[in-house]
């Protein structure tokens, strides 16, 4: 039998034995950190809940790259296996250092997904420190 069980509440998979772990409280945060990959839209709104949680304390990483549908290893120069990605793939993955989430959204849906994606950006983004009046004119009469 696998040690993969479906969580009831959130619909990720939890390990058991980390679950016996817990509660024996020998529990390491090994399985809190797997990467849940979602749709598009639950993985906007999973975003959005990360922006809020994170609004007074704390920090939110975004990495955007490129998937072809790889889930194995490139094999070595010695092995003659090709592989030819249907279409291009972009990889959307996003922490807070305590629950990763991702995507992956296809060349049909990027102009839906960014315009959703934008929107969520400005909604979210005024949360950014500003700098310093002093600091910057330190360093202009240090320079000077």
């Amino acid at each position: 039998m696998s040690d993969l069980s479906v969580n009831a509440v959130g619909g990720a998979s939890a390990c058991r034995t980390c679950a016996s772990l817990r509660r024996a409280k020998r529990y390491s945060r090994v399985c809190d950190e797997i990467m849940v990959l979602l749709e598009n839209d639950a993985f906007l709104t999973e975003l959005t809940r990360l922006f809020q949680k994170c609004r007074t304390s704390g920090s939110v990483v975004v990495t955007l790259k490129k998937y072809d549908g790889r889930t194995k290893p490139v094999p070595r120069k010695g092995h003659s296996e090709s592989f030819e990605p249907a279409d291009n793939k972009c990889l959307v993955r996003a922490s807070d250092g305590k629950k990763k989430i991702s995507t992956v959204v296809s060349t049909k849906e990027v102009i839906k997904f960014q315009m959703a994606y934008s929107n969520l950006l400005r909604a979210h983004i005024d949360g950014l420190k500003k700098k310093d009046k002093k600091s910057k004119s330190k360093k202009t009469k240090a320079t000077q």
